[in-house]
């Protein structure tokens, strides 16, 4: 599953994790920690949607 942020774009895909910012492969986005940011713009995890 692929999630997208909703203000700047940056996708997490669930499969290939992101290992520079310390999310390991196969995390599920429901598994992020609840304070978890985008790296990119710092909104929180009610701003991504999933992408289909």
């Amino acid at each position: 599953m692929k999630y997208v942020c909703d203000v700047c774009g940056w996708e997490f895909d669930e499969k290939i994790g992101d290992p520079e910012h310390g999310i390991d492969v196969n995390m599920r986005f429901e598994d992020l920690p609840d304070d978890f940011q985008c790296p990119l713009c710092g909104v929180g995890k009610e701003h991504f949607s999933p992408i289909e």
